[in-house]
């Protein structure tokens, strides 16, 4: 069991909870990930370590509501318990040797992307983080992202916030001024890093892409998050969750991504349903 320390609700659809887990936290690197379970009954997620305090034992996540298990997981509140915290699990993302870069995130990606952007200022490089969002009621982590960059942008679908547009706008604009990036780390939505990928080929620049997206089990045995890499197939737990996005074979792993949306869409219907006593 593992005790949820602090619970904190960024916006209407995503918290962030801090959990007392010393072995995870003595052990978690950037970009690896964890596998949590509810209760006895729930099942099985996985979610990036958006930080962690190696000498308090805690690790923090952020999580959104958008499935039966995240809303299950919301349900719980400080000083409540978690039945399972695995790991760390994935590889750790490998960032030495860049000197300039440009970090991309959509969404909740942002929770993902903030620790690479932090390990990469630890490293000396220079950071420009792009982060985009529907609109400004959805943005998140604002500070925490200026703290560890040198240029932050934020783009948002109606413009109510930063510049209008999608990050790939904001994306194209710098490579075409200055293509000298050394990489650019892109982690949000499927279709959002695909789209990154096809700005940073026209410039070849190197891009890594997170695949915690089709992840299910988290230990390869599943095969569920199986992946067309370079036309070999990789597994985003086990060979990832990071990627050259340049080979990510993108429509049909969005394709793929889709195959239980229905029974996802009825499971949490019925988990609504029964919280209302329907």
């Amino acid at each position: 069991m593992f005790k949820i320390l602090k619970k904190e609700i960024l916006n209407e659809s995503i918290s962030k909870m801090t959990i007392l887990a010393p072995n995870v936290a003595k052990n978690i690197q950037e970009g690896q990930f964890i596998i949590l379970r509810v209760d006895e009954f729930g099942e099985r997620i996985p979610l990036t370590v958006f930080d962690y305090d190696r000498a308090n034992g805690t690790i923090d996540i952020i999580y959104q509501k958008i499935g039966t298990t995240t809303y299950k997981l919301d349900q719980k509140q400080e000083n409540d318990y978690i039945l399972d915290v695995v790991g760390p699990l994935g590889k750790e993302t490998e960032l030495l040797g860049y000197k300039k870069t440009i970090v991309v995130s959509g969404g909740v990606g942002i929770a993902i992307a903030y620790p690479v952007a932090k390990k990469l200022k630890k490293l000396s490089a220079s950071v420009d983080f792009i982060a985009g969002f529907r609109n400004k009621d959805l943005i998140i982590l604002e500070n925490d992202i200026k703290a560890v960059s040198d240029n932050f942008d934020v783009t948002t679908d109606d413009g109510s916030n930063g510049k209008k547009g999608f990050v790939t706008n904001v994306l194209e604009e710098k490579l075409s001024e200055n293509s000298d990036f050394d990489v650019v780390i892109a982690i949000g939505p499927l279709p959002m890093m695909k789209a990154v990928c096809n700005v940073t080929k026209k410039f070849n620049i190197k891009t890594i892409v997170s695949m915690t997206a089709i992840m299910i089990d988290g230990t390869g045995m599943c095969g569920g998050c199986r992946l067309n890499v370079g036309g070999k197939i990789k597994f985003a737990c086990v060979d990832g969750p990071d990627f050259d996005g340049h080979e990510v074979n993108f429509d049909e792993t969005m394709s793929r991504l889709q195959a239980f949306k229905s029974e996802e869409d009825k499971s949490l219907k019925n988990y609504c349903n029964l919280l209302k006593g329907v």
